[in-house]
């Protein structure tokens, strides 16, 4: 794979509506280089005989059995609230909502 020239780098730059300077473009195309041949390299290692993963090791899911705990009551959440209505607590609004 060739590398890929200034041009190509100040012509992605000009698409992306960057500034860069003479020397970004040196250093950029370098980088860009070394990023493309990486992704190059991937395609070779990648075989159709491999499934794809969004994993490199198997995950499970862990679950554990949902035990109900004491808890406070309703009067007991409320307790220290500024202000409850209704037994819920009773924020300002902040979004103007059309009724």
């Amino acid at each position: 794979m060739a590398a890929i020239s200034r041009e190509e780098v100040a012509h992605l730059a000009r698409l992306s509506r960057l500034a860069v300077t003479e020397q970004e473009l040196d250093q950029f195309a370098g980088q860009l280089d070394v990023i493309l041949q990486s992704v190059a390299r991937v395609g070779e290692v990648a075989a159709d005989d491999i499934p794809p993963t969004s994993h490199s090791v198997p995950l499970t899911n862990v679950y554990r059995d949902d035990v109900p705990l004491p808890s406070l009551t309703q009067e007991e959440a409320l307790s220290g609230a500024p202000d409850a209505f209704e037994g819920r607590f009773r924020v300002p609004r902040i979004l103007d909502e059309e009724d």
